[in-house]
């Protein structure tokens, strides 16, 4: 960590985060240290049925329980409609939504089925228990590859995705070779440390309903649950804290949030809910599960002319508030940095009787990287070239940019904004060693060894759109607050933004107090998520700030009878530029003298402005990722010795906190390629309900990340050129280690799944060809 330089801008600096103090002093303050005199607790009954008929609710002997309060059932609640989208009304999909209470129905272990509030958290929990649920069990689907009828009239198959361009027919008709694959991504998703928590009150005064423990996206959450509970935008307000932990799984709105609001109200006293490990194993979004068969039309100097994609993704047990999010990321997103001439794909959209599915870090582009990269290592595989080589030739050059498809993600036109992917990738290869590595490896092997390396690139998306605003204040002390519609889940907002901030005004950092999370501060905010903030609240913050520095600029020539142009802010104060102790005077001051003397183009309160950006399309970091393993004979246990992040952000804020983000990233990225899954039953039962079924890595796990952040691509997207990161160290360790670890068995095409377990490896080596060069086992190829 570098030490703050106050004479250089601080943007680009890798100074201390400002979060931090609070967090190493114990001081932080999360959803579970929230509570409020005279609260009630509440407990939900879950379903243990993966699917059936509820026949009977029996809560007479939970109602005579010391302490409990209510019980509710979907009958209480009957006017309280499903959880809608987040975004946009997806009309298709709405009979797939959730209910906040269980409607006669149950889809999955861990339906919430009742509601109990109690005054203390071990009675309602007991008096849970006591809940007796009758259920009449019906046939589960428990895989994507069928369908059945979800409800009359509907079937599981909730819709079908597809995208494309080119002449996909004539593009295979020409082809030297094509090459299919069938492959599968597991079930994981994000576990965060703090698991999800909501605590509501209704200030009956003021008629206002408060909720706390909110994260990622409050703004959005206060919408619906505005229209959920019919009540005006400005009667609910949420507040978010510190949060242990995002990762697209938190901050999403849930039933638990719609009855603690809902409870506040009509029980007249605060509510609290926290979530206990299990709960969030088995209710929390999942993520990622998904199966492709993709097929490449190549000619015969590995030259891919086109690519057919079909995959069906098992969405679980209802639709929530993402819509179809991921889908579209994968079909929107699969070329990756390729130069793909002609393209088709079809997701298909299946429930089945499992815990439902949203967002998790890099959702689609995980799952999609995976896909492209197994691609692109068994075109080389089969036409006998290198791995590099393959990838080189197919590469988007930087001359090309911007490049654009004819694809969308996210509802945005797909336009690679910038990069040099060639380039990167041979900064990457130069950075590890690569030539050396080789010869390092063919070594360990001739001793016998089982250890190899592997590679993956990809294409990244963040800045979403359209809009972020900001409104930054300076008091009379010279103290500068930024007010924001963005949300902090962990990754240095705040530091991020007073940087942007200071670096504008010229000013220390330390001096900013940054506000989010909170929306009866600010009327509008899109919050933290698809590596957003950033890019849109970051350029938002710069807006503002710049319209403050024009606004402190003139007030100040003013006081001090000086032309504008012959002044400059520094340290805080605003002063001749070549007269470094000539007369000068603070920004607080000058927010005194406005407030004293506003005239009528200023706003109430002294020196402040606001700030908006707006942009039509998200931007596009990209990077490289490169991996050695060694497989142990004995246990089929792969370690990861060696890995690399090679990453370019366009520019980087703060390469401290990017660096972070990257190798965070990856911790995840390797759990979900080795250990991470959730697994069921035939029947529906969830296996993977502790952390003793459902295996994360730990420290032990994690090898030492080399990172290489590079910078020669600034987005033309925003003033300030950055783009976002806090993906692209999950979204290639699947498909690198994957690629890893054939090269070390020395089959190629052997992984065709994720995670790659230790069971799973030893099937692989079991049935792997004794000729290392036998024909690949995962692909067939028709030579033209």
């Amino acid at each position: 960590m570098a030490k703050f330089d106050p004479d250089v801008s601080v943007i680009g600096q890798s100074v201390a985060r400002l979060e931090d103090p609070p967090l190493v002093r114990g001081q932080g303050r999360f959803a579970a240290d929230v509570s409020f005199p005279g609260q009630l607790h509440m407990r939900i009954v879950r379903s243990s049925m993966p699917h059936g008929r509820i026949v009977s609710i029996d809560t007479t002997a939970t109602l005579q329980m010391p302490g409990v309060v209510a019980v509710w059932t979907v009958a209480d609640i009957a006017d309280i409609p499903p959880i809608g989208f987040r975004d946009t009304r997806v009309e298709q999909l709405e009979p797939y939504r959730q209910p906040v209470l269980a409607d006669g129905v149950v889809r999955y272990v861990g339906e919430p089925v009742a509601a109990v509030f109690a005054d203390d958290a071990y009675r309602a929990e007991d008096a849970a228990d006591a809940v007796i649920v009758e259920f009449e069990e019906w046939p589960s689907i428990m895989t994507a590859d069928v369908t059945a009828e979800f409800s009359p009239g509907h079937s599981t198959e909730a819709m079908v995705v597809k995208q494309g361009y080119g002449d996909i027919e004539a593009a295979f008709g020409a082809a030297y070779a094509v090459v299919e694959l069938d492959l599968s991504v597991g079930r994981h998703s994000g576990v965060p440390l703090e698991t999800r928590g909501a605590i509501a009150r209704h200030d009956a005064v003021n008629d206002i309903i408060e909720l706390h423990g909110a994260a990622k996206v409050p703004h959005r959450n206060r919408e619906q649950l505005a229209r959920m509970l019919d009540r005006p935008l400005s009667s609910i307000h949420l507040f978010e804290g510190h949060v242990g932990g995002g990762f697209g799984v938190r901050g999403e709105l849930y039933p638990e949030d719609v009855l603690v609001c809902l409870a506040s109200l009509r029980l007249g006293q605060p509510v609290k809910w926290i979530e206990d490990r299990r709960e969030h194993l088995i209710a929390t979004n999942h993520s990622r599960q998904q199966r492709h068969r993709i097929k490449a039309a190549v000619d015969r100097g590995g030259q891919i002319l086109g690519l057919d994609d079909v995959f069906f993704h098992d969405q679980g047990a209802y639709v929530r508030t993402h819509g179809a999010r991921v889908l579209e990321m994968v079909s929107g997103m699969l070329p990756g940095p390729y130069r793909i001439p002609a393209y088709r794909i079809a997701g298909h959209y299946r429930l089945t009787n499992k815990t439902p599915c949203a967002t998790y870090r890099s959702p689609g582009r995980y799952e999609g990287t995976f896909v492209r990269e197994r691609m692109m290592d068994a075109v080389a595989s089969r036409l006998g070239l290198d791995r590099v080589e393959v990838r080189r030739r197919n590469l988007i050059s930087q001359s090309e940019m911007p490049y654009e498809r004819d694809l969308q993600a996210l509802g945005d036109d797909v336009i690679y904004d910038s990069g040099d992917y060639a380039g990167l990738l041979d900064r990457a290869l130069d950075r590890i060693g690569w030539p050396a590595l080789l010869r390092q490896v063919e070594q360990r092997r001739h001793n016998g060894e089982l250890v190899g390396l592997g590679l993956s690139m990809f294409v990244e998306k963040s800045g979403l759109g359209p809009k972020d605003g900001v409104f930054i204040s300076v008091d009379p002390q010279g103290d500068i607050e930024v007010v924001t519609g963005g949300a902090s889940l962990g990754q240095g907002f705040e530091t991020v933004i007073a940087q942007i901030c200071a670096g504008t005004l010229g000013c220390d950092y330390r001096r900013i107090r940054v506000i989010h999370g909170q929306t009866n501060r600010i009327a509008n905010g899109i919050g933290a998520h698809a590596t957003r903030a950033t890019v849109m609240t970051g350029s938002a913050t710069q807006v503002a700030a710049w319209k403050l520095r024009d606004r402190a600029l003139d007030a100040a020539a003013e006081l001090l009878q000086a032309d504008r142009a012959d002044l400059t802010i520094a340290d805080g104060e605003v002063r001749h530029k070549n007269q470094r102790l000539s007369p000068c005077v603070a920004l607080g001051d000058i927010s005194a003298w406005i407030s004293a003397h506003p005239s009528g183009t200023d706003a109430p309160g002294g020196l402040n402005a606001e700030g908006w950006f707006h942009t039509e399309h998200m931007n596009y970091p990209y990077g490289v990722h490169i991996a050695l393993v060694k497989v142990d004979p004995s246990t089929f246990a792969v370690k990861v010795e060696r890995y690399l992040i090679a990453y370019d952000v366009g520019r980087a804020v703060n390469p401290m906190m990017v660096e972070g983000q990257l190798v965070g990233g990856l911790a995840q990225g390797l759990g979900g390629a080795l250990f991470e899954e959730f697994l069921y039953d035939d029947r529906g039962e969830p296996l993977s309900v502790t952390f003793a079924d459902y295996l994360i890595p730990t420290l032990h796990e994690i090898p030492a990340v080399e990172v290489l952040l590079t910078e020669d691509a600034p987005s033309p997207k925003n003033p300030l050129g950055i783009k976002g990161a806090g993906e692209g160290g999950v979204n290639g360790a699947g498909a690198a280690i994957a690629s890893a670890i054939d090269d070390a068995i020395q089959c190629s095409g052997a992984v065709t799944a994720l995670p790659v377990t230790p069971a799973r490896l030893m099937v692989l080596m079991a049935a792997a060809p004794k000729n290392p060069a036998a024909k690949d086992r995962s692909l067939s190829v028709a030579d033209h």
